[in-house]
């Protein structure tokens, strides 16, 4: 009995060691529930080599392609301090994780038929394919950025609206501008020149994935005017996306995502909306029931627009909230093209990330029609 009692204190030790030291693991204290499979990834020439192999490019499996196929963290090989960098790229690598199962759960779920059924190109399926390889591609990436002191991030289990080929595809809209939102943060987070190039490389084939969107699939103008729009806080944007985490399902040993969080109310428009391009009138929608914004009588609040490289500021009256609605009108200067970051802050411009007190919503201009149809709960 005293055995087992020893062995269980060991366990134990382990679980909480590995829950709280997330960052700085050594490999030889690999827990035993995984398979160990994953730590082969902690080579960088393991697998095949994004930009030496066409494996990211014209894989046409169903199957995760490599790395997609190896779920579990990958811990450290080396002890040390993390590098500089490693909190930004496990928050990238994170998301990752998210927008690589999405675009796997899509392929599994529709079929070439689907989406021609639905009135898209022949070549729909095939061309998310080859976005899904891409996206693995970036796992690779991310994986091989965080240095050998730091775990790299295993996946969770992530739900999405997988109900038709349009609504599908219109999420994958959305999600690929927010990514690029987040990128533009991410890149001013990261500390080491190399780093903030790799980040905008990658920014740059998020924009043609969302090019190809808005041509073939929505048949719109594909540009954002001059500039695409510069969001300054990353991990807001991040945070918005924990609603496609299912609870409890991440590796005990990933760290925080994203890190660090403020655990912002949720921000969107009402479903009553009849527009969401610039002049319309519409109110504010906090959808988390157990997460409102709390509003000080003496403090003037703002909607805060976010667009190109410039932002907006409207006041906002929240007297008598949340009984009494917040309406706010989008400032009609607004270029009507590519997206809006919109949120709420006690400053006007949002000037620092303890400033915002709720949001960040993303709002798609183009096409303007399939942002409301966002706003309404999707498209059919």
């Amino acid at each position: 009995m005293s055995r087992l009692r020893a062995l269980g204190a060991a366990v134990m030790w382990l679980w909480n060691h590995f829950a709280i030291s997330a960052v700085a693991a050594p490999v030889s204290r690999v827990l035993t529930y995984y398979s160990g499979e994953a730590q082969k990834l902690a080579d960088p020439t393991y697998g095949p080599i994004p930009g030496l192999s066409d494996h990211y490019s014209s894989y046409w499996g169903i199957e995760r392609p490599f790395p997609g196929n190896i779920s579990d963290p990958v811990f450290p090989t080396e002890e040390g301090p993390p590098a500089e960098d490693d909190a930004t790229w496990q928050n990238l690598l994170s998301a990752e994780w998210i927008i690589f199962e999405f675009y796997q759960q899509g392929v599994e779920r529709f079929t070439d038929e689907d989406f021609v059924k639905a009135g898209f190109p022949t070549y729909t399926r095939r061309r998310l394919m080859e976005i899904r390889n891409n996206e693995a591609g970036h796992l690779r990436i991310f994986q091989n950025q965080i240095s050998p002191t730091s775990i790299k991030p295993g996946a969770c289990k992530y739900k999405f609206p997988l109900d038709s080929p349009r609504g599908y595809l219109g999420f994958m809209t959305v999600m690929e501008i927010s990514s690029m939102a987040f990128l533009t943060g991410l890149v001013q987070e990261a500390k080491i020149p190399w780093n903030q190039g790799a980040m905008a490389a990658i920014s740059q084939t998020e924009a043609r994935h969302e090019v190809w969107a808005l041509m073939d699939i929505w048949k719109v103008d594909p540009f954002a005017g001059p500039a695409d729009t510069v969001f300054p806080y990353a991990n807001q944007i991040l945070y918005s996306t924990h609603a496609l985490v299912v609870p409890g399902t991440c590796p005990h040993e990933n760290p925080e995502y994203p890190h660090p969080r403020q655990l912002l109310p949720d921000l969107w428009a009402s479903h009553d909306a009849n527009s969401v391009e610039p002049g319309a009138r519409i109110t504010l929608s906090f959808p988390e029931p157990d997460n409102q914004p709390v509003f000080d009588d003496d403090t003037q609040y703002y909607a805060v627009f976010f667009h190109s490289v410039l932002n907006v500021s409207v006041p906002i009256d929240t007297e008598g909230f949340p009984e009494r609605p917040i309406n706010v009108t989008i400032p009609a200067s607004l270029e009507r093209k590519g997206v809006f970051v919109a949120l709420v802050a006690d400053e006007p411009g949002a000037p620092t990330k303890e400033s915002v007190v709720a949001g960040p919503a993303v709002v798609l201009e183009q096409p303007a029609e399939l942002g409301l149809a966002l706003v309404k709960g999707g498209p059919n």
